[in-house]
């Protein structure tokens, strides 16, 4: 009896450690994929920043349109920890930081700088 006991919470403690491993798996991927980020009230006006996150082995890598021409730029650096990302970049001769919050599954919200307000939305394939 206490070998099956043991047997059964040994069983348990994996099974759980997977689920957790695979939750914070399924929590790092949130912001993978296409997202148009809107900067809000910037000298220029407001802006719309095509976006691209992609996730391979544990490490997200991000890329932005800086025109319209479709080329995309690797961003210098980017982070996620959480529902929250944290990226680099350099766009237009400025350095800038871009920090965004998921606010549901398709929506995040942040800052650019921390001086202006930025706006995600994700970009669904169209069928």
């Amino acid at each position: 009896m206490k070998l099956l006991f043991t047997s059964l919470t040994l069983m348990m403690t994996l099974i759980g450690s997977s689920l957790l491993s695979l939750n914070e798996t399924l929590r790092d991927s949130y912001f993978d994929g296409k997202w148009e980020v809107l900067i809000k009230e910037t000298p220029q006006g407001d802006a719309v920043i095509p976006m691209r996150f992609e996730t391979v082995d544990d490490k997200t890598v991000g890329y932005f349109m800086e025109d319209a021409s479709g080329a995309e730029v690797k961003m210098s650096s980017v982070t996620v920890t959480g529902d929250i990302l944290n990226a680099a970049f350099t766009i237009s001769g400025y350095d800038v930081t871009l920090d965004l919050k998921k606010v549901d599954e398709d929506f995040s919200s942040g800052s650019l700088m921390g001086m202006f307000t930025a706006e995600a939305k994700r970009v669904k394939a169209s069928s």
